[in-house]
């Protein structure tokens, strides 16, 4: 195959710009990944013992309200009906999440109303004064009160970063869920669910394409293959998914990330916490959630007597980790506007995706992102359909 262009990561802002010039623009894309699969930190698994799916990089949840990606997702998958919810333990009871009048109501033992419970929180949350928040432990407590804070995001988001809140930025939280009424769903997108057969089917069904060739195990870098950045930069335009420092040899410095660890359990029950994600708020338990993936799917036939459960960890990357969650210090940021100084020196390479970009990007935040490469810089590349 002699391609047209080369999209370096076979995720969903990578397959979507694949699968949209060849089908729009009836060319030829070869799409490569350093991975063993498709899906990028969608990718979806069986488990061998149970046969429960199970996403292997975190739970994955769809959600938009962005018809025009609602409309692409459903060509190539149906949904389900799955309504996130989840809860969080904290010394040893339970309480729903995000903050609602239900948490409410059970942390203060009281029957609030929603005026009542947004007068208490505005009291609490007027421990400060008026005084400028210097940090997130300041930041919390300014807006849903220390009570709350302390109990449901202070010693969560230390396990999360790693660092005593009192010493990060105000910036990272500029404002935290509260709902005055009993709605415990966890997103409040129009549309929501989980992909009918999974996520790596429907991956693979964008993939399916006869001007679409995919490459595994492939690092774009490896000049030992034929298919990397000295070969191909400059005489195939490309679009790049991969860590933007990484394509510039760290020429201007590394980004800094968050990563995930995951520690998977098959345990010989039927059922072990009853929900899907359950967060753990103390500083106490190592872990910041399990998930149960048999809750994602209660439609589909699991055995009775087993499931599998996933503890998830997280620490600042090494440079060898998978990159989750950018940190974005003030220094990242600097480095991020030499390193976009950089790609727009780069004559047809693209930058997209979670981290081309140096930006969390969701699902359906992805997709819409690459469909607009492809309307407002691939089409000019190309010409229109």
């Amino acid at each position: 195959m002699t391609p047209d262009l080369v999209v370096v990561g076979a995720g969903f802002f990578g397959l979507t710009v694949a699968e949209r010039i060849a089908e729009e623009h009836g060319l030829k894309v070869l799409v490569v990944d350093r991975r063993h699969h498709v899906g990028g930190n969608a990718y979806s698994e069986v488990e061998a013992q149970t046969g429960i799916e199970v996403h292997r990089y975190g739970a994955h949840l769809f959600h938009t309200s962005n018809e025009r990606v609602w409309e692409y997702v459903n060509r190539f998958t149906s949904f389900t009906d799955y309504e996130h919810r989840v809860y969080t333990t904290h010394r040893g009871e339970v309480f729903p999440m995000p903050i609602n009048l239900g948490t409410i109501n059970q942390f203060f033992r009281s029957a609030h109303g929603p005026q009542a419970a947004r007068d208490l929180l505005l009291e609490q949350a007027a421990e400060l004064g008026g005084k400028r928040p210097e940090n997130l432990d300041e930041q919390g407590i300014s807006l849903v009160g220390r009570p709350l804070y302390e109990a449901f995001i202070r010693e969560y988001t230390a396990k999360q970063w790693q660092t005593d809140p009192k010493d990060l930025p105000a910036s990272i939280i500029s404002r935290l869920p509260v709902r005055y009424t009993y709605d415990n769903r966890y997103f409040s997108d129009t549309h929501e669910g989980l992909p009918t057969d999974g996520y790596t089917r429907w991956i693979e069904r964008m993939a399916d394409h006869k001007n679409i060739e995919v490459r595994l195990d492939v690092d774009f870098f490896d000049e030992s293959q034929p298919v990397n950045k000295k070969n191909v930069v400059g005489n195939v335009p490309v679009v790049y998914t991969g860590p933007v420092d990484r394509y510039f040899d760290f020429a201007e410095g590394d980004l800094s990330w968050r990563t995930l660890d995951f520690e998977e359990e098959v345990l010989q029950v039927g059922d072990f916490q009853g929900t899907s994600v359950m967060n753990y708020a103390d500083a106490d338990v190592p872990y910041t959630r399990i998930h149960e993936f048999r809750h994602f799917h209660p439609e589909r036939d699991y055995p009775k007597d087993t499931t599998v459960i996933v503890r998830e960890f997280s620490r600042f990357a090494e440079k060898t980790d998978e990159p989750y969650y950018p940190i974005s210090t003030a220094a990242d940021r600097e480095r991020l506007l030499a390193y976009r100084d950089l790609a727009a020196g780069e004559k047809d390479v693209f930058f997209g995706g979670r981290l081309g970009t140096y930006q969390y990007l969701d699902m359906h935040m992805a997709i819409g992102s690459a469909l607009s490469m492809v309307d407002n810089q691939l089409t000019q590349t190309y010409g229109s359909a």
